[in-house]
């Protein structure tokens, strides 16, 4: 339940190591996601790809992507208003769509384990989903609005912004219990979220029109 979560963690300050953009078009970035070698983010009306090490846009797809992004090794999967897009990176083109569970309120998107998890920002939840059918699997609870989603090494975050204020939440699979917290500077939002699997987080910025890179905390990796 909501009133059971536990938040008694002392949120640690996230480590911004670098910003990316703001970019050529881009008002808004939305989801985010990492293919091993390029970070995606949706802005709206274009997918783009940023080489993380020159901060270069090395490639832009035409389509609607208005919330979370993920990348299941092969394809993009990407929140549409109230629909996921299957994406072939290569060409652009979407090879299936699924409805998506939050109806148009979806936030976040991951792949892990088989599945997409999908967060839904005002629900407080995150949707574990069928990604063939779109069929909800389970439902994790949150206490706090869920932007990004990402798994790493077994672990679950996910993004806040709520009240002027943003994290990145370690939590559990299970209860939704808070596990680990990073408090992003003031007046810094989270709006997508994805681990290059190592020691970064990559976050969009909002209406910043950036992606941060944030340090995984040593803590976290064991």
């Amino acid at each position: 339940m909501l009133d059971t979560l536990s938040e008694q963690q002392v949120a640690a300050p996230a480590e911004i190591v670098r910003e990316y953009g703001p970019f050529d078009g881009v008002t808004q970035v939305h989801g985010v996601s990492f293919d091993g070698r390029r970070v995606w983010a949706a802005t709206g009306a274009q997918l783009i790809a940023i080489d993380p090490g020159s901060g270069e846009v090395t490639r832009r797809l035409d389509r609607a992507c208005d919330a979370g992004t993920a990348f299941d090794g092969r394809h993009l999967y990407q929140i549409a208003e109230s629909r996921i897009d299957k994406i072939d990176p290569a060409t652009g083109e979407v090879v299936a769509s699924i409805p998506a569970p939050g109806e148009g309120c979806d936030s976040g998107l991951a792949w892990a384990e088989g599945s997409l998890w999908v967060g839904n920002y005002r629900g407080r939840k995150i949707h574990q989903v069928d990604p063939a059918t779109g069929a909800i699997r389970r439902t994790i609870e949150s206490n706090r609005f869920v932007t990004g989603v990402s798994w790493v090494d077994g672990e679950l975050w996910h993004g806040t912004w709520e009240d002027e204020g943003s994290e990145l939440r370690r939590i559990h699979p299970q209860s939704g219990e808070v596990l680990a917290r990073l408090e992003m500077p003031s007046g810094t939002g989270v709006s997508g979220l994805e681990s290059d699997g190592a020691d970064l987080f990559y976050c969009g910025g909002g209406n910043s029109g950036k992606v941060r890179a944030v340090r995984r905390p040593k803590s976290a990796r064991g």
